[in-house]
């Protein structure tokens, strides 16, 4: 006789950021009730200060072998895009080491060919959470723009746009002169921006304004989000009556459900690894901070070249992000990184004041080794992993949601998921 799988009636999320709320808010649709608890509060880690792009055709893995030349050369200057602070640390050695090993054009197209599967769901999860009641909008970046100071610096990204496009996503993108990108976004002068890509199809939003009202929405339909939990374990109760899992927080409270969702971003690793979690999940910081709009971009427009993507959050305020930092989630931030972001693009947007910055901020991207999240069900039944994703929390967030949480209520994992196993 096979055994009948049996669907948890509760549920436990640790983490509120956007990976975290929409598998509650998808576990909700199939009448599970949640609870989400997080170390601070709503979309305190990685999910606030992010540049908010829902860009399929740029979501691509972190390891690939320009991001090593570049590592090489650059990675203990506190200017560079991609930094490293010189300190002894065993674990991202290693780590660091997985990531060099991965960065091959081989490597790069196995770990592409699983992310374009769920490239081609992204926008469609935004939909089904529009139509669920989340209020605040996605946008249509319409223009997208990658500026480049010149045709050659361009190239790398058409070679890598063609090579999304050969593993199976639809990318439409125009090549635009400095003059027709000025015509888009009159900020790009011609004199400092002679090439762009306008890509087409492309969404952004607005990730404080749009995780809190996410978090309205589970709140609406009955989920529970506790702030100031920090939870330091999580035990497997096993089956049965009395059974499911607990999680106890740093100041001894415990909370049950029947299952447990670890979605607690570059934190993950610690309450993952007793339950057969091998991957390192190693904190990526990312650096951002809000400007008024005079001066800056009032369209989304990524500075490829220097890393540096511009995002209008309102009609009077442009967050400007970047940078790639590695290492500890809560390490106190490095301020000479955002004096790196200003640097960056100051020449080529000679108007804007960055003097009137505000809401400087550091926040720590879940990143793994092949660029590829980890979703799924660990060696429980009972824990889950819904994490991993590095720089696309917010793109990837919505659908990884919705495949787990279809997956932890019918005991049956999409297809597109074993790539992404936990346990891999």
């Amino acid at each position: 006789m096979s055994h009948q799988y049996t669907a948890p009636r509760s549920a436990l999320i640790v983490g509120a950021g956007m990976a975290g709320l929409a598998t509650a808010w998808y576990l909700q649709e199939a009448g599970v009730e949640v609870t989400v608890v997080d170390r601070k509060g709503v979309a305190a880690g990685a999910s606030w200060g992010n540049a908010g792009w829902l860009t399929p055709s740029l979501t691509v893995p972190l390891a690939e072998p320009s991001a090593l030349r570049l590592g090489l050369r650059t990675m203990f200057s506190p200017s560079s895009p991609l930094y490293i602070p010189p300190r002894a640390d065993a674990r991202l050695a290693q780590f660091l080491l997985a990531l060099t090993r991965r960065c091959t054009h081989r490597q790069w197209q196995v770990a592409m060919a699983a992310l374009s599967v769920l490239n081609r769901g992204v926008l469609a999860a935004y939909d089904e959470l529009a139509e669920g009641g989340v209020a605040e909008p996605t946008r249509a970046s319409d223009p997208c723009l990658l500026a480049f100071t010149d045709e050659a610096a361009r190239r790398p990204m058409v070679e890598e746009l063609e090579a999304v496009r050969a593993a199976g996503q639809d990318v439409a993108y125009e090549l635009l002169t400095g003059e027709q990108a000025a015509c888009l976004e009159p900020t790009l002068r011609p004199d400092r921006i002679a090439a762009a890509v306008r890509l087409h199809g492309q969404r952004y939003l607005n990730p404080v304004a749009y995780t809190t009202s996410l978090a309205d929405a589970v709140r609406e339909r009955g989920g529970k989000i506790v702030a100031d939990l920090e939870a330091v374990n999580v035990r497997d109760l096993g089956g049965g009556p009395g059974g499911g899992v607990a999680v106890r927080g740093a100041e001894g409270q415990e909370l049950r459900a029947d299952a447990a969702v670890l979605a607690n971003g570059a934190w993950l690793g610690r309450l993952a690894a007793p339950f057969g979690v091998r991957t390192r999940v190693q904190s990526g910081r990312g650096y951002s901070f809000t400007m008024p709009a005079a001066g800056l971009p009032t369209t989304p427009t990524y500075f490829a070249a220097q890393r540096v993507v511009c995002t209008p959050l309102d009609a009077e305020r442009v967050r400007v992000a970047g940078m790639m930092e590695f290492t500890a989630p809560d390490r106190p931030a490095d301020p000479r990184r955002v004096q790196a972001v200003i640097e960056a693009v100051r020449p080529l947007l000679p108007d804007a004041d960055f003097g009137r910055r505000t809401e400087e901020w550091a926040g720590p991207r879940p990143c793994t080794a092949d660029g590829l999240p980890l979703i799924g069900r660990t060696v429980s039944p009972r824990v889950h992993v819904c994490g991993g994703h590095g720089m696309w929390g917010i793109a990837l967030g919505p659908l990884s949601g919705k495949l787990l949480a279809d997956g932890m209520v019918s005991g049956r994992y999409a297809p597109e998921l074993a790539a992404l196993h936990p346990l891999r």
